[in-house]
C-alpha cells in the first residue's frame, strides 16, 4: 500500500466518525461552552467543518505563511446543523480530491508552515497532514464529544461502543 492510500483510507474513516458527532450538534444552543476559555460550540463545530479545507491547502500549496496569507478565512458562524453538514461535505470533497491527486513524491517534500518568522511546522507533507490536519481535527472532534456530554446528548461509538452505544454483537 502506497503512502496516499494509507492517507486515503484513515480519511475516510476519520470523515465518516466527524460526520456521526457533526450530525449531533444541537441547534438551540450554539453559544454554548463548557467553560470561559472554550469556543462555544457552534463555533468549534464549524472550525471542525471547516479544517478539512487545511488538508487541501497543504496537499496543493508549497507550503504557508499566516501572517503573509491572502487565503479567505472560513466562516466559522454556526446557523443549522444542515449548514454545518453540508460546509463539512464541501470541505471533505476538496480535501479529498487534493488528497487523491497528489504524487507519492509531493507527500515526501517538506512543507513549511510558519507565522512570519516563527516556524510552526518544516515536516514532509504527509506528516504535516496527519499532524496539523488530522490530528488537530481528532483532537477538536473530541472535544465536541465532551460538549455532547456535557449537554446529554449520546455520544456516538467512533472506535467501538461508547456509554451511549453500547456494542451489541
Amino acid at each position: 500500500m502506497t503512502a496516499k492510500e494509507i492517507l486515503l483510507e484513515d480519511f475516510d474513516t476519520e470523515m465518516a466518525n466527524t460526520r456521526r458527532i457533526l450530525e449531533r450538534i444541537p441547534e438551540d444552543k450554539p453559544e454554548y461552552k463548557p467553560h470561559a476559555k472554550s469556543f462555544a460550540i457552534g463555533k468549534l463545530s464549524m472550525h471542525v467543518a471547516t479544517l478539512p479545507i487545511f488538508a487541501k491547502y497543504i496537499m496543493t500549496m508549497s507550503g504557508m505563511d499566516l501572517a503573509n496569507s491572502d487565503l479567505p478565512r472560513p466562516d466559522l458562524v454556526f446557523r443549522t446543523r444542515d449548514t454545518l453538514l453540508a460546509t463539512f461535505e464541501q470541505s471533505l470533497n476538496e480535501a479529498k480530491t487534493a488528497l487523491a491527486t497528489v504524487s507519492e513524491a509531493a507527500l515526501a517534500e517538506r512543507w513549511k508552515f510558519c507565522f512570519g518568522e516563527h516556524v510552526i511546522s518544516n515536516d514532509t507533507r504527509s506528516k504535516t497532514y496527519r499532524n496539523m490536519f488530522l490530528n488537530h481535527l481528532i483532537h477538536h472532534r473530541a472535544q465536541l464529544g465532551v460538549y455532547l456530554r456535557l449537554n446529554d446528548i449520546p455520544v456516538p461509538g467512533l472506535y467501538g461502543p461508547s456509554a451511549d452505544e453500547p456494542f451489541n454483537p
